[in-house]
Formats: structure tokens, sequence, C-alpha cells
């Protein structure tokens, strides 16, 4: 379990979460994170840093991005990490990311943009955050009020839901 004062890293790198509609348009849009935000609504008084590694649709990143993630991880002095992530591909990112030893990495989304009053992106981030101090070592996804390890899960895309995955 992480100690009271121990940071928790937050990663963010676009996906449904951030997205902005633009009415003129009729497009959706990665824009600038609302995470920071979104935790100072919820009160939380643990220490957190934030940085932004992409501001991309999920179905957008590629090995270069995942390899810029995993450094990021890699290098970060904080052992427990939140990553803000599109649901597409986050499964994929998750296993780039099994590689890093001792620290306990959490991966989450939503599927509603979090400017979105009926949005699930506070519980889902909440999730998170809570997952990454109490989880033992290693990846997950929560999402929809489930923690997931990352290597047992797959999102059904006609459920819009993360699953354990049929093996």
């Amino acid at each position: 379990m992480l100690s009271p004062d121990a940071p928790i890293l937050l990663l963010t790198t676009g996906g449904t979460i951030d997205k902005i509609y633009f009415d003129a348009l009729s497009d959706y849009q990665v824009g600038e994170t609302v995470v920071a935000r979104l935790l100072e609504i919820a009160r939380v008084k643990r220490p957190f840093r934030i940085e932004e590694v992409t501001r991309k649709d999920s179905l957008e990143l590629d090995d270069a991005d995942r390899a810029l993630i995993y450094a990021r991880v890699a290098a970060a002095p904080e052992s427990h990490v939140v990553i803000t992530h599109g649901t597409d591909t986050m499964t994929e990112t998750a296993k780039h990311l099994a590689a890093i030893p001792g620290k306990t990495i959490v991966l989450v989304g939503a599927l509603a943009p979090a400017r979105f009053g009926e949005s699930d992106a506070s519980f889902n981030l909440g999730m998170a955050f809570a997952a990454a101090q109490v989880a033992k070592p290693g990846v997950y996804i929560t999402m929809s009020g489930s923690v997931f390890r990352a290597d047992r899960v797959v999102k059904d895309r006609e459920k819009g839901a993360f699953v354990p995955r049929a093996d």
C-alpha cells in the first residue's frame, strides 16, 4: 500500500475523457486535459503530479507514442502511475507497459467526455486513483466500477464495456 505522502503520477494521453465537442464542425476533438480540474472538484489531498504525454484519440496512437509513454513511466520517480487513455487501444498500451518492473500502473478512460454532465470520467478517475494506491505492482485497467488486470481484460465494443478476457 502506498504511504500517505507518496505522490501519484498522472500521465495524460488524450482519449474521450478529454474530448471537446465542436458544434460548428459536428465533431469531437481531444482538448486540453481536465484531469487537474476533476481532482480539484473531488477535493483530492494526496500529492500528485500531472504530465501530458500526447493529446490524441487512442486510435491515432502508434508505436512511437507507446514507446514515449513507456519511457515516461519507466523514468518517473513515482512508483504509482495513473494514465488517462482512450478506450479503443488501452489494452494494447497496457501490453507495452507490462515489462516495467516494480510500479503500479493503472490505465483509465471514459466512454463520455468529462466535460459532459453525465460522464463516467470522474468516477473512473477516482477508481484509478484509489486502485493505484492499493494494488500490487503490475498493470491494471479500471473502468465502469471494476478493476481488471490489464492482461485479463478486453473491450467489448457491442456492450460498450470492458469485460474479463475469455481464455
